[in-house]
């Protein structure tokens, strides 16, 4: 199952859109909609894709990103919740969504527990940034949207 418009309205939101590739806050080469995979600092500046390349990257990373929540989460969710999941897990990593303390609330049926855990995800470089702060505060109330 896709995601929903409103799901993937949220990521493209807040990932916005450059067309040509350029340092995330993280540090990390992007381009598209956030957009990381076969990216590197030499394209910094210099490698551009159209309109119809970023949207065909995005859903191949939430699709990505998709599988990875589905296999991870054990409990049942609403399409709210999942693709609030996809877009924490866009923007972290699959790695970092596997070993958190969200998941792992999550799992055990503690939703007062995701709440708590999801803001504290705010951080780029060890630093607190305001978009993350907004992100995170726009999926968990996806996530709480019936």
């Amino acid at each position: 199952m896709a995601i929903n418009k409103a799901s993937l309205d949220l990521i493209k939101s807040f990932e916005g859109l450059e067309l040509t590739a350029y340092l995330c806050p993280a540090n990390v080469p992007t381009i598209g909609y956030g957009t990381t995979k076969g990216i590197s600092r030499a394209d910094v500046g210099k490698k551009t894709i159209t309109l119809a390349e970023a949207e065909r990257l995005l859903r191949e990373d939430v699709q990505q990103f998709e599988a990875a929540v589905d296999r991870l989460v054990k409990v049942p969710l609403t399409e709210n919740q999942r693709g609030a999941l996809v877009s924490f897990t866009y923007n972290l990593g699959e790695g970092n969504f596997s070993k958190s303390t969200l998941l792992k609330r999550l799992n055990a049926g503690d939703l007062n527990g995701v709440a708590v855990s999801w803001p504290q995800w705010n951080k780029a470089g060890g630093k607190v940034l305001a978009g993350l702060v907004k992100r995170r505060a726009a999926e968990l109330r996806l996530f709480q949207t019936p």
